[in-house]
This record gives structure tokens, C-alpha cells and sequence, in this order.
């Protein structure tokens, strides 16, 4: 065979190989892209579900629904069907959009209690719509934790505003009902003016040291007046302790 024929077969050999190759690669791409997006069923919340609420009621209450979801991102104790769940109630809050897992689902008895970290206690404040940023703070979420006040701790007669941080990160339980508190300041004339607040409990999981922390704060707010308010936290937030800012260096 001339040396044009044996690099022509060995042309031919390399084609057919790259070809081969491809289509082993085509396959396993088509393989993995059908894995990641096959759906599987499952039962998933279309309204908050509130702790101590039975799936029973839950259900009666239009607030599940029947959904198809990637397999990639179904939860491991996910359930498709309430039959598994039957006369059991929710443990913690459950809301719009999440998959309907088992884990939180307890009897009825559990349900009652909060789930308190078994290293924390809970800790109830009663703070104003603003100071738990609206409505926007639910079972769940993470807080930073102010006290803002017009007193110095040297119990100096002039009254010195001041913001310090208490606590960088706490976990709220629960959120309350509100209810409508009178408050009374004093307006540019020395009247004065009587408002009515809406107040909402919010039941925290803290430490003993942060307990003692926020419950100081609380009175240091009613003694000498004040407001203790959340800040929300995201998975991206930086909370640090500082000095914090006063009246005299507001505008440093």
C-alpha cells in the first residue's frame, strides 16, 4: 500500500472515531439535560400555612396545591399527597411556594410549642410596626437589634441621642398579633399629643447573655425613653458593633 492510500485509511479511521466520540458525548449531554429537567410531583403550599394548623385544615383551606418541580431541587422529605400527613399539624410557618416537606409537620401537641434551638430561650418583644420594618418581619427571620435613645448612660441632664447596636444577629420564632398602644410626646408648643400605635409581639431565640442584653435594652427604652427596632438581615448582610452614632457626631 502507497503512502497516499495508508494516510487516506488512517484519515478515515480518525473520522470515524471523532464521530464516534461525538455522539457518545451528544448522548450523555442528552442524558444529563433529561435528568435535570425531569419533573417529579409534589404537594407545595399556595398561602402561608400558620404553626399549629393541621394539614386537614390547611387543605380545606385551598392553601395546597399539586405542582410538578425539577427533580434537581426536590427536598428529601417532600410528600406529593396528604394522606402521609393525616391528623398531623404544622410545626413552624409554612409559606407561599415551598415544597410541603414531612419535617414540619409534628402532632398536634408539638405544633403548640415553639421550636426553640435547644441551646436558646424565647424572648418576647412588643415592638411598633416601624420598628419591626413593617410586616415584613415573619417567623424565621434573622435580625439585627437596636436601641435608640435620648439619654446617656452618666445620667447627664443634657439629653444626648444616641443609636448603639445590641445584638447582630438573632432568629425571630414567632410574630404575634398587634394591637393599638396610646403614645404620648409632646409637640414644638409643649402640648401634648396622644397617637395611637399598632404593637406586635415578636417572640426571638436567644442565648442567656443576649436575653439579659435585649431585656435591658427594653427598659433602658421605657425609663428613659426610646425605641428598641429590628434591622432584617440577608445571607449578604454585614452587621458589626461600634460606638455607635450620637447626637454629637451625626454630621461628623
Amino acid at each position: 500500500m502507497d503512502r497516499r492510500k495508508l494516510l487516506l485509511v488512517m484519515a478515515v479511521i480518525v473520522a470515524l472515531a471523532g464521530a464516534a466520540l461525538v455522539f457518545v458525548y451528544v448522548q450523555g449531554a442528552d442524558n444529563r439535560a433529561a435528568e435535570e429537567y425531569e419533573t417529579v410531583e409534589v404537594l407545595t403550599a399556595v398561602e402561608p400555612i400558620l404553626t399549629g394548623e393541621t394539614i386537614a385544615q390547611a387543605a380545606e383551606a385551598g392553601k395546597l396545591q399539586r405542582s410538578r418541580v425539577p427533580r434537581a431541587v426536590l427536598l428529601p422529605s417532600a410528600v406529593s399527597t396528604v394522606d402521609s400527613l393525616k391528623g398531623l399539624a404544622a410545626n413552624t410557618n409554612i409559606y407561599a411556594g415551598e415544597q410541603i416537606v414531612s419535617d414540619k409537620f409534628g402532632g398536634a401537641g408539638e405544633a403548640s410549642m415553639l421550636p426553640i434551638p435547644e441551646d436558646k430561650v424565647a424572648v418576647t418583644l412588643e415592638l411598633t410596626d416601624r420598628a419591626r420594618v413593617s410586616g415584613f418581619t415573619v417567623a424565621g427571620s434573622r435580625v439585627a437589634v437596636w436601641l435608640t435613645s435620648n439619654a446617656t448612660s452618666t445620667g447627664n441632664e443634657e439629653a444626648n441621642l444616641f443609636t448603639r447596636l445590641v445584638e447582630d444577629d438573632v432568629q425571630v420564632l414567632a410574630a404575634g398579633s398587634s394591637t393599638l398602644v396610646a403614645s404620648t410626646t409632646t409637640d414644638a408648643e409643649g402640648g401634648e399629643v396622644v397617637e395611637q400605635l399598632p404593637k406586635t409581639l415578636l417572640t426571638v431565640a436567644v442565648d442567656q447573655d443576649q436575653a439579659e442584653r435585649l431585656k435591658t435594652a427594653v427598659l433602658w427604652a421605657e425609663q428613659f425613653g426610646g425605641e428598641v427596632s429590628f434591622g432584617l438581615l440577608s445571607e449578604k448582610s454585614k452587621v458589626r458593633r461600634s460606638p455607635g452614632v450620637e447626637s454629637k457626631n451625626l454630621f461628623r
